[in-house]
């Protein structure tokens, strides 16, 4: 059996490409069970993201199995293998071992450390378990990738440090406020970024939301997707007194907020701290508020010059997980290779069995009187004699070697047996 990955992603593939090889909603199933109905498709897993769609496979033959599958994909999705032949990338063994081990642990994501691939891949393991097209080498590689992204996560910090505009936003207010609960928070526009780094923000504890636009049916709106409430445009000063997070995004031409406006609210609000980001180009607010105190005013540049430094940050980060990639592919070889003596173990214990049941049914008919508790005792004995006598050979051939397969047709030979009648 060989693993067999094909697929394409971000990096190989543009958005239109990925679109049509997808396997969404009935699509999903579907394509599973026609993958596993080519011949050599033995065992079959999909992942299907915005950002890739992966085939994990095991298969009897490695070249005829890639041709069918790229004939199923064109049938499938309607679509001539031309158009997106030259996206595919093959991976087999050890690379698709390494492979696999890297999508979990998102070193091969659009943004290295990201969260949502790990949650993707097992949502598409449980649901290959539940049609049953996954077996024993499948079953033992998807929880691998799953446990080596784990080790990652545990043993790097990978996914710390906010490699996004709208998380550093977040980032930042937790070393300014230390927990975000209880503050309260401005929406100061409706800009995409903006909007996103509201959301973080919700998530992360902040309860009280307000929002203000100047079109104020669409601050409504928003206000009523996060549990807020809408301010008009020309009041937004009255409620930065008892604002803690302002987030402004306005598409103004000039500012929107001024120092002396500033000065007035913070006198009002004792100087309590105030946390504002400006991601509006050109910028709306005045940088010279970042000069009275308390005010901690960042622009895009100050936010994308943080996500610079974090996304080098992850990089080192992504040089050790790398490290443990590589460890982990190592045992799953080693695993695999032990695959090789499984059906010499196997035939090897049957041929015991077969010996102990033959001579145990001589020794009844030579002594039909016996009793049953003393015919479980010599039961008990055989059993435990054959289980010593196959030990050292069982533990040998499970042993990580260089002449694991000269062990393997010795013991075949001494003992008479046919490993490859168990290899199933």
């Amino acid at each position: 059996m060989k693993i067999l990955i094909i697929g394409l992603n971000h990096k190989t593939a543009n958005v239109e490409t990925r679109e049509k090889l997808a396997f969404n909603g009935h699509k999903l199933e579907e394509g599973v069970f026609g993958l596993k109905k080519i011949p050599e498709v033995k065992e079959v897993a999909v992942l299907s993201t915005c950002n890739r769609v992966e085939l994990y496979t095991c298969v009897s033959s490695t070249a005829s199995a890639v041709e069918n599958i790229k004939n199923f994909l064109s049938e499938f999705h309607n679509i001539q293998k031309t158009d997106f032949e030259k996206s595919l990338y093959i991976h087999t063994d050890t690379d698709a071992i390494k492979h696999i081990l890297r999508v979990a642990s998102s070193l091969d994501s659009m943004v290295v450390g990201e969260p949502q691939i790990l949650g993707q891949l097992k949502d598409a393991f449980d649901f290959a378990l539940s049609k049953k097209t996954t077996g024993v080498l499948l079953n033992k590689l998807m929880k691998k990738a799953i446990s080596t992204a784990k080790r990652v996560r545990t043993e790097t910090r990978i996914a710390e440090n906010a490699v996004s505009i709208s998380f550093a936003a977040v980032e930042l207010a937790k070393k300014i406020f230390t927990d975000l609960s209880g503050k309260s928070f401005m929406l100061l526009g409706a800009g995409e970024m903006a909007e996103l780094a509201a959301r973080h923000l919700v998530n992360n504890g902040v309860t009280e939301v307000k929002v203000a636009n100047r079109t104020y049916e669409r601050g409504c709106e928003l206000a009523k997707e996060f549990n807020g409430k809408a301010v008009r445009f020309e009041d937004f000063l009255n409620e930065l007194v008892c604002t803690d997070i302002v987030i402004c995004s306005t598409g103004a031409p000039t500012y929107v907020l001024h120092k002396e406006q500033m000065q007035k609210v913070m006198k009002e609000r004792r100087h309590k701290p105030v946390f504002v980001i400006d991601i509006s180009v050109p910028r709306n607010i005045d940088p010279e508020i970042n000069k009275i105190d308390n005010i901690y005013l960042y622009d895009v540049d100050d936010l994308q010059g943080v996500v610079d430094t974090n996304m080098l940050e992850r990089k080192k980060e992504a040089e050790k997980a790398e490290k443990i990639i590589d460890e982990e592919v190592e045992k799953f070889v080693k695993w695999m290779s032990s695959l090789d003596s499984v059906p010499t173990i196997v035939a090897l214990r049957q041929k015991a069995e077969e010996i102990k049941l033959e001579e145990i049914e001589k020794f009844k008919n030579k002594f039909p009187e016996i009793d049953v508790e003393k015919m479980k005792a010599v039961e008990y004995m055989a059993t435990a004699i054959i289980n010593k006598l196959i030990h050292p050979p069982t533990v040998a051939l499970k042993e990580d070697t260089d002449d694991r397969d000269e062990l393997i047709a010795m013991i075949k030979k001494l003992y008479g047996i046919n490993g490859d009648e168990n290899e199933e």
